[in-house]
């Protein structure tokens, strides 16, 4: 915190958040340097070039924070309310629901803040106090937690890649249907949740379903979003409407949306790796087919559905739309792998006149991508609704992805609501020397604020109103953000600060409104009092069996036993090896592959992996062979036995898979590269849990979950 006699750079810094020095992971103290600060001062829109514009800044600044008229306040239920409010101390509060309030006198305190009696009703309350209006968030102390389980034991599930799962080839369509199945989507989503429940899983994790970008199929990571107030059109199932529908559409493709060749396309929908290009041309083909045949005799009850949810949607829709259609637009002249900033100026202002008039141009088209938007929603829902017709007591988890695309539709949208000129990631560490840029831009605190917390709660509510659950990538996000200036190495940046306290109340009142759990991914060096912070509030913790280790020398695996009863408990994640590609080595394989180990030291890297081997494999109640097979079965079950009250296992992990979804620091898209994000499951779904290394893998899992 700033204090008397510091310089007013450093006063503006300490007041917008901007943390001067930093602790790194061998605890030692780093200063930002000044050139630094100034440069992320400036992405904030907070101008510090001269003493003049840094008074400038610091009194805005002032302003904003003695602003209460708009705002939201949050506490806990039976707190105390404490305001800063100078004025009338008459109250009056009304409750969320409409039945019923109080009104009174607040109490001055001495340090000038006035008080106001506790509130026991969790909800959002509006609230004045003089002439201020103002929304009481009032939140309960902690979030829902899993449910405690029964006869078939304590709550498990299985985790997947969305774009993984394989379906059923349709006997019917030829190539283009062969390409258009070459990905997974939200009906085959659906199969995989019926077969889960089926074998007793409570959950089904899923990787993030953010919207991303329709004209540029290159982008296809879950964890760089368009929006993620939107969902993911590449997954789409062309099969919703019905045989007689997609039979139609295919027949009706014109031959200029036949650009793919029926070789590619047949191997788009047969190989191990996904081709985007060829799969998203050929789903918007048929969705553009499909969507014209649903115009002009589509069933009622469905075009009166997609009415409905073309008008509930209202202007973030629309404006969503409308990206899509000026991205495409755009694209054909400036490239694909552009964005809003690369447009005309006037198209860079939403509610401008050149962009009205654009729209009332297309009004058609805008209606084709709320069409699609409408496809995803209504896709989603149904694999939620499979997950708990099959038994499943929590359903879907998604995945809130920590950033989004600056380029993309959310930031055009509102760019006021992000931070500019600025990217964020992650502060040097022993995994990464040099720091991590992400490429992703988050919300800016100030904003937050001004909005009385808006844009958070808007794709926190997105992400449970599909799901039973929610995971919050890289949940440290919520305390600070390490904040990368443009251009800039990804060592020089700096961690800002967020309204945490509050973030995490909205949180357990969002998980109570929609009755839905929330785990929190918080590996890597977190603060410490962070996770006791996150456990308070009924957050669920990871807890991934990599890092479950002793200190130095022993290096042991803790046991099972021994984790902590508040965190989800799993064998791996995306970013890491699966239990087979570890024992095999094939995380080293390919961090040699790409250039990270030189051969001496992928040889010692080996010679670590067969003594952590013979660690693991000693743990194991059933001591297997550490120069044998991969003991997966056995892996799974003594990760279940965990006192976890969630325990969730990867696909890959389930069919015992050497390679893993996404190596960080690989693009995955030169020659060489890790194919991230693109392996397809080598079963349909239909098929997955058949298989005998599948059996094995859910019998442990169930065996582990019902011991004591």
């Amino acid at each position: 915190m700033a204090e008397a006699g510091d310089a007013p750079l450093h006063v503006l810094a300490d007041a917008v958040g901007l943390a001067r020095t930093w602790q790194d992971v061998h605890e030692r103290t780093r200063t930002v340097p000044d050139e630094t600060l100034e440069a992320l001062l400036d992405a904030m829109g907070l101008e510090c070039g001269n003493g003049a514009r840094l008074e400038c800044s610091l009194r805005r600044l002032r302003e904003e924070e003695s602003r209460l008229d708009g705002r939201m306040v949050v506490v806990e239920a039976g707190e105390p309310v404490v305001l800063r409010h100078g004025g009338p101390m008459h109250y009056r509060l009304e409750y969320e629901s409409g039945e019923g309030g109080r009104e009174g006198e607040a109490e001055l305190q001495k340090d000038g803040s006035v008080r106001l009696a506790p509130v026991d009703i969790p909800g959002y309350h509006p609230l004045q106090i003089g002439r201020n209006r103002l929304l009481l968030a009032v939140a309960p102390r902690r979030c829902v937690g899993p449910p405690e389980g029964g006869a078939a034991g304590r709550p498990w599930g299985v985790a997947a890649q969305v774009y993984s799962l394989r379906r059923d080839a349709a006997a019917y369509g030829g190539p283009a249907m062969a390409a258009a199945d070459g990905a997974g989507g939200y009906g085959a989503l659906a199969e995989l949740a019926h077969q889960a429940g089926r074998l007793g899983a409570s959950a089904l994790a899923i990787s993030p379903v953010h919207a991303l970008f329709s004209a540029d199929p290159s982008r296809y990571s879950p964890y760089a979003p368009s929006s993620r107030l939107f969902l993911n059109t590449a997954y789409i199932d062309v099969r919703a409407l019905g045989e007689e529908a997609l039979r139609a559409a295919l027949a009706s493709l014109p031959d200029a949306s036949r650009p793919i060749a029926p070789d590619t396309a047949r191997t788009a929908g047969a190989g191990d790796l996904i081709d985007w290009p060829v799969v998203q041309t050929a789903r918007l083909a048929l969705a553009r087919q499909l969507f014209q045949r649903f115009e002009a005799q589509g069933p009622p009850e469905s075009r009166k559905a997609f009415e409905a949810f073309w008008r509930a949607g209202g202007e973030a829709l629309q404006s969503h739309c409308l990206y899509e259609t000026l991205h495409a637009h755009y694209a054909q002249t400036l490239g694909a792998a552009s964005g809003w900033q690369d447009w005309p100026a006037p198209m860079h202002d939403p509610n401008g006149a050149a962009v009205q008039a654009f729209a009332r141009q297309s009004a058609s088209e805008l209606r084709f991508h709320a069409f699609l938007q409408w496809l995803a929603h209504e896709g989603l829902c149904r694999a939620q609704e499979a997950a708990r017709e099959a038994g499943m007591s929590i359903g879907l988890i998604a995945d809130l992805a920590i950033g989004t695309d600056a380029r993309g539709s959310q930031a055009w949208a509102a760019p006021q609501d992000i931070l500019q000129g600025a990217t964020v990631g992650a502060a040097p560490d022993l995994y990464h020397a040099r720091g991590q840029d992400w490429g992703l831009t988050a919300f800016s605190p100030r904003a937050l604020r001004e909005k009385g917390y808006r844009p958070f709660l808007s794709i926190l509510r997105h992400a449970l109103s599909h799901a039973g659950g929610v995971r919050i990538d890289h949940v440290l996000g919520l305390a600070r953000m390490w904040l990368v200036p443009q251009g800039e190495s990804a060592a020089d940046g700096a961690f800002l600060r967020y309204p945490l306290h509050d973030l995490l109340r909205l949180v357990a009142l969002e998980s109570h409104r929609h009755q839905a759990i929330v785990v929190g991914e918080n590996l890597g060096t977190v603060p410490a009092g962070f996770n006791d912070l996150l456990s308070g509030h009924g957050l669920l913790g990871t807890r991934v069996l990599w890092f479950e280790r002793e200190e130095e020398p022993t290096q042991a695996f803790v046991p099972v036993e021994h984790w902590p009863p508040d965190s989800m408990a799993t064998t791996t994640t995306h970013d890491l090896p699966t239990v087979a590609g570890w024992w095999q080595g094939r995380d080293l394989d390919w961090q040699h592959r790409l250039g990270y180990l030189e051969p001496e030291a992928l040889e010692a890297a080996r010679s670590q992996r067969e003594q952590d081997k013979l660690l693991l494999a000693q743990a194991l109640p059933s001591r297997p062979d550490a120069a044998g097979e991969a003991p997966v079965a056995e892996v799974l079950e003594w990760v279940a036995a965990s006192p976890s009250p969630l325990c969730v296992f990867p696909l890959e992990d389930i069919l015992a898979l050497p390679e893993q979804p996404n190596m960080p620091g690989s693009s995955g898209t030169q020659a060489g590269s890790h194919p991230n994000w693109l392996r397809r499951l080598p079963l349909e779904v239909g098929n997955l849990f058949s298989s005998r290394a599948a059996a094995k893998a859910i019998h442990a899992v169930r065996h582990g979950r019902s011991r004591s």
